[in-house]
């Protein structure tokens, strides 16, 4: 189920470390020191070798506003020919070439149309769904061979932190049929984003369970926190496709032990559909009455995250459920009032006991090599240096991956290690409990001299604002690493490939339950929430339950 629908500005992508300031220029020698492949045995592993003669490898490519701007800001590169072209033909010997490129309105339908004639570049990137629709096909190579022969260590390392879920996905009829673009589950942890000022002012104390929540809530939409003397703000944000990242419901439905957007095991060790549990019409019937009291905006089903940002940024709103960089979305409350101070909260349970953490599996983008390419092991090796030159012993963070733009997006590749966020963080906290400033590394450099800007004061301060709301030693990943310490995080039980039922069925599904969730919300019946559970099993849920369920057996009843 496709839980995102958000649309904001690459500037607050902190989870990808997107800087917003600044300017670059292409780098006057090779990306690569003379000689470096002669003084490091690494480069002399098959993973990453160099082509005796240059191969050509295509693409197809998305592009948008954020990308043209950045190349703006990048004297001599383009989409084609930039950084990280340069080094994969002088590494590698790969020379990167796009069939197309479209822009984000039109892409999604253009690749589609190119995957239904069977019209594919030599690499395509695709979901879960288009993987096993190629695969089904004979459109796409086997890679299980290639990767067990090219893949670094590094990068088997990187690309197992999620477990082994990526290749499960992957992985149809007991062959790998992709590499997986891992995305990080557990950057998906949810928090409480509360306006402080707004707590101080009404004499609040911070949550310690849902009725606190209900309560700060009703504060902040009856007893005027803002001052104006109208009663124009509102408890909680909300947006109208429930579970976006950033003023969605999945940490305010973990409060009542719901998870309505992953597959969870019930008491028999069965897998079910959070979607269809009790604990959800319990949550959505409190939903009801904060939206009959005028606690969540009226028009809330008729906004995107970007238009419901705006309440935030006008100080309509003093309380939100979302990710580690909702930090970034708060700070423009700020630009209206200096004095707006927000903090992240940990997620609180009905009961006052410690909630689990849901995390959906996040991975869905995954690289397919056409069938009949010569070389399928090239796209290994792209992997393999994309990951090296970031993160490996040979790596030049600053000029492959913040330049301080985001220049990891001029590779046709993007892989990237899960858990880096949340080890900055981590070197964050010994760097201020040692004051040794070796222990940080590019990420956490970067970041440090952010929350540094913040906490000198002046003219620079604001922009390492957001920074320390998420990085700081009282931030959101200082809530995260409590989270996993505790042992209260949730993954998602099922990530495996999409089955065929899903393939068929799972849009209409979704559809089903965003409708019957804002129905419920905005006032129908609670009795409304059955009547979509038996709908859902009869339009396929039922079925698609009955495949997980094969594939968990399969697996051995062991999911991470």
């Amino acid at each position: 189920m496709n839980r995102v629908h958000w649309t904001v500005t690459a500037c607050i992508a902190v989870q990808l470390l997107t800087a917003c300031e600044g300017s670059g220029n292409l780098p006057s020698e090779h990306p690569v020191s003379d000689g470096i492949e002669e003084k490091s045995s690494l480069y002399q592993e098959p993973g990453l070798s160099k082509y005796e003669q240059p191969i050509q490898l295509s693409f197809v490519r998305e592009n948008n506003d954020a990308l043209e701007e950045m190349l703006s800001q990048l004297p001599g590169e383009t989409l084609e020919d930039n950084r990280w072209t340069q080094l994969y033909e002088d590494v590698l010997g790969i020379r990167i070439k796009y069939d197309w490129t479209a822009w984000s309105s039109i892409y999604s339908r253009k690749l589609g149309a190119s995957l239904a004639s069977g019209d594919i570049p030599d690499i395509v990137r695709v979901n879960a769904s288009q993987l096993r629709v190629l695969s089904n096909a004979g459109l796409i190579q086997d890679l299980t061979q290639v990767y067990n022969d090219y893949a670094t260590p590094l990068t088997r390392k990187v690309l197992s932190q999620e477990g082994s879920g990526p290749f499960d996905t992957a992985t149809i009829n007991g062959r790998l049929m992709a590499i997986p673009e891992t995305t990080s589950s557990i950057e998906g942890a949810m928090f409480i984003w509360i306006r402080t000022d707004w707590l101080d002012l009404l004499g609040l104390k911070p949550p310690q369970s849902m009725d606190d929540v209900l309560a700060i809530s009703k504060a902040f939409t009856e007893r005027d926190p803002d001052g104006n003397g109208r009663r124009d703000t509102y408890g909680l944000a909300l947006t109208k496709y429930l579970w976006d990242p950033v003023m969605g419901l999945t940490g305010f439905m973990a409060g009542y032990n719901a998870y309505p957007g992953i597959w969870i095991k019930d008491k028999s060790g069965k897998l079910v559909y959070g979607g269809i549990q009790p604990e959800v019409k319990t949550a959505l019937q409190v939903l009801q009455e904060m939206y009959r009291t005028g606690q969540l905006d009226r028009e809330f089903g008729f906004k995107d995250g970007v238009k419901a940002s705006k309440q935030i940024e006008n100080e309509q709103i003093g309380m939100l459920y979302g990710e580690q960089w909702s930090s970034f979305l708060v700070q423009t409350s700020r630009e209206h009032n200096w004095q707006a101070e927000w903090k992240a909260f940990p997620l609180v349970s009905g009961s006052g006991s410690a909630p689990k953490v849901p995390l959906p599996f996040s991975t869905n983008q995954f690289l397919a090599v056409r069938k009949g390419y010569e070389h399928p092991e090239a796209l290994v090796k792209l992997f393999n240096l994309h990951l090296e030159k970031n993160w490996g012993v040979t790596g030049d963070y600053e000029t492959y991956y913040n330049a301080p733009q985001a220049v990891w997006k001029l590779s046709p590749v993007t892989p990237y290690p899960v858990l880096k966020n949340l080890e900055a963080f981590r070197q964050l906290e010994e760097f201020r409990l040692t004051g040794n400033a070796a222990v940080l590394k590019d990420e956490a450099k970067t970041i440090q001299k952010r929350i540094a800007a913040y906490e000198a004061g002046g003219k620079e301060s604001e922009t390492g604002w957001g920074w320390n709301l998420t990085y700081g030693a009282s931030g959101a990943f200082s809530i995260l690493d409590q989270y996993e310490k505790n042992n209260q995080l949730l993954y998602e039980s099922f990530v495996g490939a999409p089955t065929e039922t899903m393939i068929e069925k799972q849009n209409i599904l979704y559809n089903l339950q965003i409708n019957a969730f804002l129905d419920i919300i905005q006032g129908r019946p609670i009795g409304q929430f059955d009547e979509f559970a038996a709908q859902w099993n009869k339009l396929g849920g039922e079925q698609i339950t009955a495949e997980v369920n094969q594939w968990y057996a399969e697996k051995g009843g062991a999911g991470k």
